[in-house]
């Protein structure tokens, strides 16, 4: 369905945009633009896909020619309203996503993740796109921090543009997940970084549950939610749940380190996350790979129409890390050394 698009990832050098991206070339697309404002990491992809020009001869190294790279960020709205012409579809990566920043810099986190949002959402009314996808956060349900706070109200805009349209066909969708292990940024590469270094594993509270993902598991439901949805849902994909201190534990073993430090919860950390409140199922379909929280505007009858026998009524209640099943530790540790084994901890 992507192929022959033209698109545009926003915020795409991170862990989530940068997987998205190589996922996105396989399927012969007409153009791909990667926005953001890491200039490095631009550089390190150009050099990864050999499209910069060669130092000894000047010539341009055979490569895939359908790709741009653009400077920018994602609070300048005329940048964002340029890299978008002629555009059909928008991946919106791009966030301040360390809960502790968010908290000390909170009106830093509402220029990126709130104002941000809405110029993405204003440059492709004006520009004609098709579609525009925005990625989210488990810290969006009920939040209790800063950055949640941000994202929930982020994908407010998001359903609200799809019913505030006027004559515009964008569509407008976000999709919600919890961590992804081996992002930068996360847990694991901190805990790989010390014990390697056999100093004590900082850990905030060994109890503390949270929804955990592959990177190529994410994409792959974020591109499903693009093509498969009818607007204004925010998609709630399913995954497993972990124990943190069986995260930690499974690196201590693998670098043969005993040592860990609990130094309690982070300002606006939960014990748990949640992925979708009570009140939101009540609102929800339920399909085979994730939940589609329907907006409070339009008819529920055309979304269930729309996905025919695909989805079932949502079971009322809180899908919430606290309450889902645990992997068992054995589990645990063969997701954790098969990451370490292939050196995914970026």
């Amino acid at each position: 369905m992507l192929n022959g698009k033209s698109i545009l990832i926003i915020g795409g050098t991170g862990t989530v945009g940068k997987t998205l991206f190589y996922s996105l070339l396989m399927q012969n697309p007409r153009v791909i633009r990667l926005f953001s404002r890491d200039e490095h990491k631009q550089f390190i992809m150009e050099n990864e896909l050999g499209i910069i020009k060669s130092a000894d001869n000047g010539n341009e190294i055979p490569s895939t020619a359908n790709v741009r790279f653009l400077i920018g960020d994602v609070r300048d709205k005329e940048r964002v309203m340029r890299a978008m012409e002629g555009i059909d579809v928008v991946f919106n990566v791009a966030a301040m996503k360390h809960v502790p920043a968010c908290e000390y810099n909170p009106f830093e986190a509402v220029k990126t993740n709130v104002l941000g949002v809405q110029n993405v959402i204003e440059a492709a009314l004006k520009t004609g796109v098709e579609t525009v996808v925005y990625t989210s956060t488990d810290k969006a349900a009920s939040p209790t921090n800063t950055m949640g706070a941000t994202k929930l109200l982020a994908e407010r805009l998001m359903s609200a543009a799809q019913f505030s349209r006027g004559s515009s066909k964008t569509k407008f969708v976000s999709v919600r997940f919890g961590n992804i292990l081996m992002s930068r940024g996360s847990v694991l590469p901190l805990f790989v970084e010390q014990a390697k270094k056999k100093s004590p594993l900082t850990l905030t509270e060994p109890d503390m549950t949270r929804f955990v993902m592959s990177k190529e598991r994410a994409v792959e439901l974020i591109q499903k939610a693009a093509i498969e949805s009818l607007g204004g849902e925010i998609f709630v994909l399913k995954m497993p749940v972990v124990r943190m201190g069986d995260v930690a534990k499974s690196v201590m073993e693998y670098f043969d380190n005993d040592s860990m430090r609990i130094i309690g919860k982070r300002p606006g950390e939960k014990m748990y996350e949640e992925l979708m409140t009570e009140e939101e199922s009540m609102r929800a379909l339920e399909l085979e790979d994730m939940f589609a929280v329907l907006p409070f505007f339009g008819e529920r009858e055309n979304y269930v129409m729309h996905y025919e026998e695909k989805a079932k009524p949502a079971k009322v209640g809180m899908y919430s890390s606290e309450k889902e099943p645990i992997l068992q530790y054995a589990q645990v540790k063969e997701i954790i050394w098969d990451i370490l084994n292939k050196g995914e901890v970026l």
